[in-house]
C-alpha cells in the first residue's frame, strides 16, 4: 500500500487539509495518508523545507511527499514531481526542492503539465492530488510532465564562511514547538572549519563558547536533585538533525518562555561563530 504524506501551510482551522486527503482517497482509496505537519508558517518555504528534510528519510522507500506552501502557480513558480533518494514529491519549484534536496542531485524532475486548461486556487488538492495518486498506483513522472534538469535554487540562508576560515555567519531557520531556534550552521560545516579550535557563538548580545550534544548535558548530576538549578538556562546543542540549535533547558514556550521569546530570536535573524 502506498504511503502519501502532507507538509502544508493550511493550519487545522481551515477545510483544507481535510479536503485533500478526501480528494486522495477519491481518486485511490489504497493508500496510506500521513500527517507530517499543516503547522507551517504561511508562505515558509524555509521552514517547510526544513520539516520536510528531516521526515521524509524516515520514511519506506518508495514514498510519496506532497507539499502545500506557496504552492499557486504562476511564471515564476512552476509546479514539479520529482525522484530523490528513492522517495517521490511533488510540489511547486519554489526553492523547497532545492532544500531539502541539498548536494544530492535527484534521479529524476519533470515539470507538471496535466491542466488541460485547468485555473485553479487549489492547486495542492487539484494538480499536486492527482500526481501524487497516478504514482501511487504505479504511474511514471514522464505521463505527467515534460523532463526538465534543475531545480529552482534557494542560496539567501546558505551560511557564509570568511575568506580566513574563523567566521561562519548563519541564520535562523526555523523555531519549534519548544521555543528552540534551530540555525542553518550544521554540525558538519561547524567541524570542518573549526579544526579542533575554541570558538565564540554569537546570537544577538548572548555568548556561546560551547554546543552540547545532548540537552541534559548541561546538568551536574553529581549535585544533589534538589539543589540543581539548571531549568532556563540557556544552551547551545547540536540538534537530532545535526544543526547547531539554541535552546532554553526544559523550556515552555506557552508559560516561562522558550530561546525564541527570552533571547529574542525568530526567523532569518543572525548567528555568527567565531573561531579563536
Amino acid at each position: 500500500m502506498a504511503i502519501i504524506s502532507l507538509t502544508t501551510d493550511f493550519g487545522e482551522k481551515d477545510h483544507f487539509a481535510g479536503a485533500i486527503k478526501g480528494a486522495i482517497y477519491s481518486e485511490t482509496e489504497d493508500v496510506k495518508i500521513v500527517d507530517i505537519s499543516h503547522s507551517v508558517s504561511p508562505f515558509n518555504v524555509q521552514e517547510a523545507a526544513y520539516i520536510l528534510k528531516n521526515a521524509y528519510k524516515n520514511f519506506p522507500k518508495g514514498s510519496i511527499h506532497v507539499y502545500g506552501v506557496d504552492s499557486e502557480r504562476n511564471p515564476d513558480n512552476r509546479h514539479i514531481a520529482v525522484l530523490l533518494n528513492d522517495h517521490f514529491f511533488v510540489g511547486a519549484d519554489n526553492g523547497i526542492m532545492s532544500l531539502v534536496a541539498g548536494d544530492r542531485k535527484p534521479d529524476k524532475i519533470v515539470e507538471i503539465n496535466i491542466y488541460n486548461d485547468l485555473d485553479t486556487i487549489f492547486p495542492a488538492m487539484d494538480v499536486f492530488v492527482k500526481v501524487a495518486c497516478h504514482i501511487a498506483r504505479g504511474g511514471t513522472l514522464e505521463v505527467v510532465g515534460k523532463p526538465v534538469t534543475e531545480l529552482k535554487s534557494l542560496r539567501t540562508f546558505t551560511p557564509i564562511v570568511n575568506t580566513e576560515q574563523n567566521l561562519v555567519t548563519g541564520h535562523v531557520i526555523y523555531v519549534d514547538n519548544y521555543g528552540n531556534v534551530v540555525t542553518n550552521i550544521s554540525r558538519q560545516l561547524f567541524e570542518n572549519i573549526r579544526k579542533g579550535r575554541d570558538f565564540e557563538l554569537y546570537a544577538r548580545n548572548y555568548r556561546f563558547d560551547r554546543i552540547y550534544t545532548k540537552y541534559s548535558d548541561i546538568v551536574n548530576f553529581a549535585v544533589e536533585k534538589p539543589r540543581r538549578d539548571d531549568d532556563g538556562r540557556r544552551l547551545a546543542v547540536f540538534n537530532s538533525s545535526g544543526y547547531v540549535e539554541l535552546a532554553i533547558y526544559r523550556s515552555n514556550l506557552e508559560t516561562v518562555g522558550g530561546a525564541s521569546s527570552l533571547l529574542g530570536l525568530s526567523y532569518r535573524d543572525v548567528v555568527t561563530i567565531r573561531f579563536l
